[in-house]
């Protein structure tokens, strides 16, 4: 979508996504079996027959959706608040939501889809966890929706594992003018809590119209 697309949809350039049930009662299927096929498309070792065969059904499936590409304004993806992460596919499957003393809390796990190698979760899936957890909790705590990372850092302290359920802690650190900084631990509750990574964070508001 062009410049002109943008022109429709208040706000300027950054527009925060309009709850929708586009897609049905079956959409949370429709994504949780993508989720689940990207874990087996890392995971499979199957025969070269069962891999024809699977490409085969893959290429049907994307021919049947196909001709229903829509932009992000009109797509469900990232719009049904109903599921988890709203409907979208990209990020890292969590659980989390605003605790009673001001802090963003609950649970997240890598699946297969995301290793690295050796049993532990790929880095940049750390990173992108962190970034929407962060944008999260800097949106939750301060009611500021039009907002956009100016900086992302993470400290990797242990090795994160995959298919293993791990608690995270974020919040808001100051807020000075425009300039939100949060923070956020990952650890693991079956081994002492023991922390896994952290993260810092600077949020910046934006000005009406600013994409």
């Amino acid at each position: 979508m062009g410049s002109s697309g943008l022109d429709e949809h208040i706000g300027g350039g950054f527009n925060p996504p309009q709850p929708t049930a586009k897609g049905g009662p079956d959409y949370g299927r429709f994504i949780a079996a993508v989720r689940e096929l990207q874990d087996h498309a890392r995971a499979v070792d199957a025969p070269d027959e069962v891999i024809t065969q699977a490409a085969d059904l893959l290429e049907k499936v994307s021919a049947l959706l196909a001709p229903f590409d829509a932009d992000e304004w009109s797509s469900p993806s990232g719009r049904r608040y109903d599921l988890p992460n709203r409907g979208g596919i990209l990020g890292v499957p969590m659980q989390v939501a605003k605790s009673d003393d001001g802090r963003v809390r609950g649970t997240v796990r890598f699946s297969r889809y995301h290793l690295g190698r050796n049993g532990a979760a790929h880095g940049g899936a750390i990173a992108l966890l962190f970034d929407s957890v962060l944008g999260l909790t800097s949106a939750l705590l301060t009611q500021g929706p039009y907002q956009r990372t100016a900086f992302l850092h993470v400290n990797y302290r242990k090795i994160v594992p995959v298919e293993k359920t791990l608690h995270i802690d974020a919040g808001v650190s100051r807020v000075e003018g425009r300039k939100i900084f949060v923070e956020v631990t990952l650890f693991d509750p079956a081994d002492g809590n023991a922390v896994l990574t952290e993260g810092e964070a600077l949020f910046v508001l934006l000005k009406p119209g600013q994409p």
